[in-house]
């Protein structure tokens, strides 16, 4: 190009545009109106640009990593999600291996007193009868449940059955106050009726009421004719409390269920009946008692001294 009059005119055109879309560039920030001609040029620009200034300036690896920080930023919480959602697939299976060991308690119970059950999940709590202690299971007709059929977990007596549809089923648990099941006492068989109290312990008269009863002793179902509502041989709880028999007939005490009312999930309905009466076989056996820490006492024996009497005599 001449070095004429136009073209210098045009030279100098040119640099106040530039000035001029410079000003307004860094006025908007990442509203410029000139961000769209940006990534426009920086798409076809930019991988022949970076190869080359990687390749001839080491510094731009440097600048590259300041630009970059947004990005590394994005990234931090793209991991921070995965890691949250890591979190969350470990507590899932947290809670999958605890409903395994609630299975396997189940299927132990189920084993030792030779019940045949049904399986099923709590999949709703509530008055669904009018009831103030039922929970649903999803477990109805359809899977041979009856009515007064016997429901227990691995832990225990749970409740029976009161209501039957075709894919569920409702239960009155053990703890309601209408609940009433006949109990037998572990070793010496003296027998009973509990009844529900609620988020209380039981209550159970005892028929004798000069029975042996102590803190500590277990107690499972008795069992009603032809089974129904209850097998026999269930666990059910065990006694905390025991009234004085002030010469009644009968007997009061105070019995804390096995069965965690408040957080059941699975549960097993009897649906065969064991052939014979379990007692108590069905209970675990009972935690050994704490062994005594032997005491070690240490007697100091005073040192004679040279002439053979006490030291503390020649001292005086």
């Amino acid at each position: 190009m001449r070095d004429t009059r136009e073209s210098r005119l045009l030279l100098v055109l040119l640099i106040a545009i530039a000035f001029a879309l410079i000003t307004v560039d860094i006025r908007a920030g990442e509203e410029s109106p000139v961000d769209g001609a940006r990534q426009a040029a920086a798409a076809v620009f930019g991988p022949v640009e970076k190869g080359v200034s990687t390749a001839v300036d080491p510094v731009a690896n440097a600048i590259g990593a300041v630009r970059d920080s947004g990005t590394r930023h994005n990234r931090i919480a793209t991991l921070e999600r995965e890691n949250a959602a890591l979190k969350a697939k470990l507590g899932s299976d947290d809670r999958t291996r605890s409903r395994i060991k609630e299975l396997d308690e189940l299927l132990k119970r189920a084993g030792a007193g030779q019940y045949g059950i049904k399986g099923a999940e709590v999949i709703a709590i509530g008055a669904a009868q009018g009831f103030s202690w039922t929970v649903t299971i999803d477990a109805g007709s359809k899977d041979g449940i009856e009515r007064d059929m016997t429901v227990l977990n691995g832990d225990g007596l749970v409740g029976r059955v009161t209501t039957v549809g075709p894919d569920t089923a409702t239960v009155l648990l053990a703890n309601d106050p209408d609940f009433t099941v006949g109990t037998r006492l572990e070793g010496t068989g003296e027998l009973g009726f509990a009844t529900g109290q609620g988020d209380r312990d039981l209550s159970v008269q005892m028929l004798n009421g000069r029975a042996k009863v102590s803190p500590g002793d277990r107690l499972v179902t008795f069992g009603s004719r032809a089974d129904k509502p209850f097998v026999p041989g269930v666990p059910i709880g065990e006694v905390v409390r025991v009234d004085p028999s002030g010469g009644g007939l009968t007997r009061t005490v105070h019995v804390r269920p096995f069965v965690g009312f408040s957080r059941l999930d699975i549960v097993g309905v009897v649906v065969v009946p064991p052939r014979e009466d379990p007692r108590d076989t069905v209970l675990p056996p009972k935690p050994e008692p704490p062994k005594p820490t032997p005491t070690v006492t240490v007697t100091v024996t005073p040192s004679p001294s040279v002439s053979g009497r006490p030291v503390d005599e020649e001292e005086r």
